[in-house]
């Protein structure tokens, strides 16, 4: 989808904000950039849609070099969400979400039945909300607005840079399950810049971790933290969260042993005194089985907290629950996963473990 490849950009004054660096970024993938104040994550983001222009290397979209679209083509098809928001005052919601689909001519109607649906797809009631100004709306409802009109021309990709750095913790929290949740039902190809480790961890398909505009490491985020590539990267993320923040797939079983197909269970050998689950033929999660037999067991995203996923263990009986991306069943998490990651954070003798 995205590729860079031996792309520098170096100021007049000699600085080289970013140095000779190759990314891929997958289609539909969302691909956090993180790293220290100055490190050239944003502006490796904007190299993207030529709001800033490499001194070197290329970048190509869809294999064609980016230098060959219309720069304002170009900037039609990548949505844009800044930090400030920065929507029109003056006018409407609906007339901020319209403003790329009508320089694309859109017709009224599609134009219509598009702001109705991605108003209704963030929780935005576009009877109550279409005619009002930005400053009848809180700032959390104002960023949704702004991620909106980003993705209103229906564009293959979107940036995102610091989108909800200037937002109360609760609204930033509830804005990216938001934008998860979002990118899982329209899979757009998402360019995440963040400053937040624990944000880019949460939100990341991948992370992309850069030290003085170089890429130290790009790996999915259980491997950032399982596997960092150098000393900077294990200590850009440190051990200061709390042992109960830790996202589940950084310590879910991947080796499969509690996962069958459905071939397997159809055929009926599977043992009857163990919880386990089952997936179907395209690796999506199918059901659990416990006691020999199916049940309806809750769901773990791989995103979700470890205080989160307790909440789904203390609801049911079960010894392991499924954890999922994307539909896609990846592992199981159980109790005594849970219990012993805790234990061995435990950073003090004696220490109580408690949620």
């Amino acid at each position: 989808m995205i590729t860079f490849k031996n792309v520098t950009k170096k100021y007049p004054d000699g600085t080289e904000a970013v140095k000779s660096i190759n990314l891929s970024v997958k289609d539909g993938e969302l691909l956090t950039l993180i790293g220290p104040s100055g490190c050239g994550k944003t502006t490796t983001m904007k190299i993207i849609n030529r709001l800033i222009e490499p001194t070197d290397g290329e970048v190509f979209i869809h294999n064609k070099n980016i230098q060959e679209y219309n720069i304002h083509e170009l900037r039609w098809n990548i949505g844009y969400v800044l930090q400030e928001i920065a929507l029109f005052p003056h006018m409407s919601i609906e007339e901020n979400i319209s403003v790329v689909p009508e320089m694309k001519k859109w017709n009224k109607k599609d134009l219509t039945n598009r702001i109705d649906e991605l108003m209704t797809m963030v929780g935005l009631d576009p009877e109550v909300h279409r005619k009002r100004k930005p400053s009848e709306l809180s700032g959390g409802q104002q960023q949704r607005v702004g991620v909106l009109r980003a993705l209103a021309a229906d564009p293959d990709i979107i940036l995102m840079d610091e989108p909800f750095s200037a937002l109360d913790p609760i609204s930033r929290e509830q804005l990216q399950k938001d934008i998860l949740s979002l990118h899982k039902e329209i899979r757009k190809t998402i360019v995440f810049v963040t400053h937040d480790i624990d944000e880019a961890l949460a939100m990341g398909d991948r992370v992309c971790l850069m030290q003085n505009g170089e890429i130290v490491q790009v790996d999915k985020p259980q491997n950032l933290i399982l596997h960092p590539a150098n000393s900077f990267v294990e200590d850009f993320i440190g051990g200061r969260k709390s042992p109960w923040q830790t996202a589940v797939d950084v310590i879910i079983d991947q080796t499969q042993q509690h996962v069958y197909s459905l071939q397997e269970f159809e055929a009926g050998a599977l043992p009857v005194d163990e919880t386990y689950t089952v997936k179907k033929s395209n690796g999506n999660f199918a059901f659990g089985v416990h006691k020999g037999r199916k049940v309806d067991m809750p769901v773990i995203e791989h995103g979700n907290t470890l205080a989160e996923a307790m909440s789904f263990f203390e609801q049911e009986n079960y010894s392991l629950l499924p954890v999922t991306r994307n539909n896609e069943l990846i592992g199981t998490l159980s109790y005594k996963d849970m219990v012993l990651h805790l234990k061995k954070h435990r950073r003090t003798k004696g220490e109580v473990i408690q949620s």
